[in-house]
């Protein structure tokens, strides 16, 4: 406990994965009211049951109901892995909001990064089977506005697709990553929804707008700060873009150090936790972080520390900074 009482300590001081894109004028241009309480704190729902039905329960305890052409954002997961959310799980639910499934290519190479590579791992793990994946940047890719006073990206390059959608549900497995620290709806939002180009232009912080041979190289890619400040201003353009037809749901389940991106992620050593949903993305995925880095299960040691050692929760106080997020919450049980 003390080790664990020592981390979160450091973590609170650390708060000092082509074309020239379209330019398209973004939807809104701040970001929608989040209810809150009396106390002036954003609503966090959580559960611990993770099953479909649960899915579907703190869904409706939103209140928003998704309307329109729904985009559901998830990661597909790379072909090896085995953590990403599962069509068993999710696959209700999405045909229950009328919503398609949609996810970008990524920019390292692996099974995901060519699309007809991409369709065959959407193939092999069961997606096409509750309606199949819609690859926003398979037809080319369109930028939209990041929040005011953004310091590292000039816009947001997104998958072109996403502009056909009304609605979006951010559905994200809460889990470790290698570079982020951690990923859940925040990473969601802006590696998950950015094209190829898109990615590489957060990774190395502005300095790239395309994949080039060398953008993962050590003198190109972002610090370990300005990659989560650049993250946290993607994210902040796609909740500016939907305003008020967004809603956030982390499943906080089959807890690795690494990310779904990872072919052969290190196995859980946290049992897992349960299911958490917010209309705000800060509040939802500092929620998560609480209940990781507070958890009694000793198992948590290893993510926290790769929590910490990537300055993951930095990305939480630039969202707040930049005005789409608040990181005071309220936890409200949901049955």
């Amino acid at each position: 406990m003390k080790i664990i009482l020592t981390l979160l300590s450091i973590s609170m001081l650390l708060a000092g994965c082509g074309t020239k894109p379209q330019a398209t004028p973004a939807i809104t241009t701040s970001p929608a009211p989040v209810p809150m309480t009396e106390n002036g704190k954003a609503i966090v729902y959580f559960t611990e049951t993770i099953s479909p039905e649960s899915l579907q329960a703190i869904y409706d305890a939103l209140g928003r109901k998704a309307t329109g052409k729904v985009a559901v954002k998830i990661s597909t997961g790379e072909q090896g892995g085995e953590n990403y959310l599962h069509p068993e799980l999710i696959g209700d639910f999405i045909k229950s909001v009328g919503g398609k499934i949609v996810e970008c290519n990524t920019a390292y190479g692996g099974s995901r990064q060519e699309t007809a590579k991409h369709r065959k791992t959407i193939e092999s793990h069961g997606f096409n089977a509750i309606g199949g994946v819609d690859i926003m940047d398979e037809d080319g890719e369109v930028s939209i506005p990041v929040p005011a006073g953004s310091r590292l990206l000039k816009d947001d390059i997104v998958g072109k697709n996403m502009l056909g959608y009304d609605f979006m549900v951010v559905l994200s497995h809460f889990k470790g990553h290698a570079m982020a620290g951690f990923g859940g709806a925040l990473k969601n939002l802006s590696i998950g929804c950015a094209s190829t180009n898109g990615k590489a232009y957060i990774h190395t912080g502005g300095k790239h707008r395309t994949l080039k041979y060398d953008s993962w190289s050590d003198s190109n890619l972002a610090s370990v700060d300005d990659f989560k400040d650049a993250m946290a201003e993607a994210a902040g353009a796609v909740v500016n873009h939907f305003g008020d037809n967004i809603l956030y749901i982390n499943v906080v389940n089959r807890l690795s150090v690494d990310c779904d991106c990872d072919s052969h992620p290190a196995e859980p050593k946290m049992k897992d936790v349960g299911i958490v949903a917010s209309l705000d993305p800060v509040a939802l995925d500092q929620a998560c972080i609480d209940m990781v880095f507070n958890s009694p299960d000793k198992g948590n040691r290893d993510l926290v520390e790769r929590i910490v050692s990537r300055h993951g929760t930095r990305i939480l106080y630039w969202a707040q900074h930049l005005g789409y997020g608040s990181r005071n919450y309220e936890l409200v049980h949901v049955k």
